[in-house]
C-alpha cells in the first residue's frame, strides 16, 4: 500500500510543493513545527531513511540545500535545522525547519494548526526566496 507521501508525489493528495526533480519532492508540512517547515522525500518509497540507495542518499542533501537556504531567507531564524526522525510516515524523509535553538526541533511538542491560506502564503514566500 502506498504511503501518504507516495500519494502526494503521484498527485492523489494535494500538497504545497516547494521543489521537485526526477528523484525528490519537497513540500510544506501541513502540521508544521514552525512556519516554513518543509519535508524532503525521495520519490521512491523506502521506509527507513538509511535504506535509501546510496546514490539517492547522497543526492538528497544536494537537492535540499537550496530549499534550506530559501527557508533561511524567507523566515527569521538563526539557521535551517534538519532532522531525520522517520517514525511518523513509513517513507524516508528529511525535515527542514527554521530554528533559533536545538529545542525548535523537539518533535514531542504539539504541532501548529494552520489554515490553507497560511500554508499558501508560506509556500509563496519560499518559492519567491528560491527564485532569488
Amino acid at each position: 500500500m502506498a504511503s501518504i507521501f507516495s500519494k502526494i508525489v503521484s498527485g492523489e493528495i494535494p500538497s504545497y510543493k516547494i521543489a521537485e526533480d526526477e528523484n525528490f519532492y519537497a513540500f510544506l508540512d501541513v502540521f508544521p513545527m514552525r512556519e516554513g517547515h518543509v519535508l524532503v522525500i525521495p520519490k521512491t518509497e523506502v521506509d527507513n531513511f538509511f535504506d535509501v540507495d546510496n546514490d539517492l542518499l547522497s543526492k538528497i542533501m544536494v537537492f535540499a540545500k537550496p530549499v534550506a537556504k530559501a527557508i533561511e531567507k524567507a523566515f527569521p531564524c538563526n539557521r535551517c535545522g534538519m532532522s531525520v526522525v522517520g517514525l511518523e510516515v513509513p517513507h524516508a524523509h528529511v525535515h527542514l525547519v527554521p530554528i533559533d535553538s536545538a529545542d525548535d526541533l523537539n518533535f514531542t511538542r504539539d504541532k501548529a494548526k494552520v489554515t490553507a491560506d497560511e500554508l499558501s502564503k508560506t509556500q509563496q514566500r519560499l518559492l519567491a526566496a528560491l527564485g532569488e
